[in-house]
C-alpha cells in the first residue's frame, strides 16, 4: 500500500472485535511499539472526525502490546484501567499513529503510556494498568 508510512506492516494479530476496524499495521522501534490506520469514514463521528472510541481502542490494544514485548518471554495481561486524555481531532485520510511504551512490568501489574498521533500532530495521550497473567 502506497500510502502506508514506511517501516509499517499489517498486523497479523486479530480479533472479532477488531477485524472490522483495520486494516491495522504495526511497527516496533527499540521499545516503542506503533499501531497506525489510515482513517476512512467507517472511523468517524457525526462530524467527520475520528471517533474517541477508536482512540481509546487502538490505544489500550497499542499498549497491551507493549506490555507483551516488554520481557522475554513475552506476557499476557487483561486491562484494569485505561484512560485516554483527547486534545485534537483527525479527520478521513489521516495517518492514524499510536506509540506505546511499557513503563514498568511486574508480576502482577503492568504500567504503559502512548502518545497519538495524525500526520504527526499530537492529538491524544493515553495511559494504561495491565494485570499481568502470565
Amino acid at each position: 500500500m502506497d500510502d502506508i508510512p514506511d517501516g509499517y506492516e499489517r498486523l497479523d494479530r486479530k480479533s472479532p472485535f477488531t477485524e472490522p476496524l483495520g486494516p491495522i499495521f504495526q511497527k516496533t522501534e527499540g521499545r516503542t511499539l506503533s499501531l497506525g490506520l489510515r482513517v476512512a469514514e467507517r472511523h468517524t463521528n457525526a462530524r467527520g472526525l475520528v471517533h474517541g472510541g477508536l482512540i481509546a481502542t487502538l490505544a489500550d490494544l497499542a499498549m497491551g502490546y507493549s506490555l507483551a514485548l516488554a520481557d522475554d518471554p513475552p506476557k499476557s495481561g487483561v486491562t484494569a484501567s485505561l484512560t485516554t486524555d483527547l486534545f485534537g481531532a483527525a479527520g478521513i485520510g489521516d495517518w492514524l499513529e499510536v506509540r506505546a511504551q511499557a513503563k514498568r512490568v511486574g508480576g502482577k501489574l503492568g504500567f504503559c503510556a502512548c502518545d497519538v498521533l495524525a500526520d504527526d500532530t499530537p492529538i491524544a495521550q493515553g495511559t494504561a494498568v495491565f494485570r499481568v497473567t502470565r
